[in-house]
């Protein structure tokens, strides 16, 4: 007789541990209580699905545990992922390491899994938001959901994370996991937005430059302590603070520390491939060129000029000033605005905003080479409700792929 298997969550880890134990076995129920499952694949990659990246290391993963997340990839990398939607029908195209479907459509990945499960013959029921799951005495698992109860020899947890509550993540996994004896590391946003003081920002919203971002810990009286990340990309000012990608990739610090208690510091070089030096030259070179116009056009050919006005506001130079009255003095100054401006983040933005939380079920309490619980016995969890996030570039796409396929093939092969 068939292992019959419970997956509780559609997603993208669901999904994977669904078809991976049927492939080698079992039978199975996904119970996801969207309308629809998988509905969070079709905002990764801004619609078009970064679905795993060529570059993959372990600095791609933050983790309690960090040695776990390429242990577990590794027994699904990344050219088997490729292969297996490969076999499903997708063609993939590289861009600079970063892997999408040909098709260039979120869909078309959703499409294929969401086929694959109804060839196999996995049953999927959807609006079932699950309560409760118990062992019985004769160590089979019951769930009790709305659309029913449900028994099964295993069940797989990949019920996601608090991040993008609209697309189905709502922090429900992270109770059953504890109803079940598991700890839980608390779950703050990561991959989102950060508030920043300062009533200036509504002045440079929807400006986009690239720089590089530093977070530290601050000071009482707003001096830098210790680096707690950086990156370097894109820049989105907002009205609110700061987002892009290299924010995205340093925000999990962020949240940490904040919700330590700690403030932080973030720290923007606006000419990154300039060092200090270069850039007071490239002012003064500036000074040079247009020596006979006003100080209000002096940065127009190196910035947007919203941010140009607010450099030299910053500096104190006046608009009206001709360019050539500007000392080396406050050249000098205005240099450190370019290359060293300094914002107090008072915050991130909500769970709703990002794209993936730090935090989740201890990897302490999850064997790295089953994914089964080190508690519950036949328990599996795979995906964002683990312990494990990955940086922007299809990272986290990978973990619920490599996760999934391991808690499915163990799952199904598990003979105790």
């Amino acid at each position: 007789m068939k292992k019959q298997g419970i997956v509780i969550g559609g997603g993208a880890a669901g999904l994977m541990a669904a078809i991976t134990a049927v492939e080698h076995g079992a039978e199975v129920t996904i119970l996801e209580h969207m309308p629809r499952v998988g509905k969070k694949i079709l905002s990764t990659g801004n619609g078009k699905c970064n679905m795993t990246n060529l570059h993959m290391t372990a600095e791609c993963y933050r983790s309690g545990e960090p040695e776990v997340p390429m242990r577990v990839i590794g027994t699904f990398p990344v050219e088997e992922t490729i292969r297996f939607f490969r076999r499903l029908g997708i063609l993939t195209t590289d861009r600079n390491g970063y892997v999408y479907p040909a098709s260039g459509q979120a869909q078309t990945v959703l499409d294929a899994l969401r086929d694959q499960t109804e060839s196999l013959g996995i049953r999927t029921i959807c609006e079932s938001k699950v309560n409760s799951i118990e062992k019985n005495k004769n160590g089979k698992f019951v769930v009790h959901a709305e659309g029913g109860t449900f028994r099964g020899d295993f069940v797989i947890l990949a019920a996601g994370s608090m991040a993008a509550k609209t697309t189905g993540s709502d922090g429900s996994g992270y109770d059953l996991a504890k109803s079940l004896g598991h700890k839980i590391k608390k779950p703050l946003p990561a991959l989102v937005q950060l508030k920043c003081k300062g009533d200036f920002f509504k002045a440079i919203a929807g400006v986009r430059t690239d720089v590089k971002v530093s977070l530290y810990t601050m000071g009482k009286n707003g001096e830098r302590g210790a680096l707690l990340a950086t990156d370097q990309g894109e820049l989105q000012l907002t009205d609110y603070g700061i987002s892009g990608i290299p924010v995205f990739q340093v925000s999990r610090y962020a949240a940490e520390a904040l919700d330590h208690k700690k403030r932080v510091l973030a720290v923007v070089d606006f000419m990154p491939d300039y060092s200090s030096e270069e850039m007071f030259k490239l002012l003064k070179d500036q000074r040079k060129y247009l020596h006979d116009r006003n100080a209000g056009d002096f940065l127009n050919g190196l910035f947007n000029k919203k941010l140009a006005m607010l450099f030299l506001k910053t500096a104190w130079i006046k608009a009206d000033q001709k360019v050539s009255e500007i000392p080396d003095r406050k050249l000098a100054e205005l240099c450190d605005v370019i290359k060293d401006a300094s914002f107090e983040v008072t915050g991130t933005n909500s769970y709703d905003k990002a794209q993936v939380c730090m935090g989740g079920v201890s990897l302490r309490e999850v064997d790295a080479e089953t994914m089964e619980s080190r508690l519950v016995p036949g328990l599996y969890f795979a995906g964002e409700i683990l312990d494990v996030d990955g940086i922007c570039g299809g990272y986290n796409l990978q973990w619920a792929w490599s996760s999934g396929h391991l808690a499915g093939v163990s799952a199904a092969k598990n003979q105790r």
